[in-house]
């Protein structure tokens, strides 16, 4: 199985976040997280 980039990753969910004018905290509750996991996920720190 393929290991994701993080750093690939959190750019892209930082774009999509922008690009719906979404804050972190926003995104974050629409999936049910915190919006510190989101901020790891896009700084790319998130562990797996």
């Amino acid at each position: 199985m393929e290991s994701i980039d993080k750093g690939r990753f959190g750019a892209f969910v930082s774009a999509l976040r922008k690009e719906e004018g979404l804050t972190q905290k926003e995104l974050a509750q629409r999936l049910f997280v915190s919006d510190k996991a989101v901020s790891k996920w896009e700084r790319g720190v998130s562990h797996s």
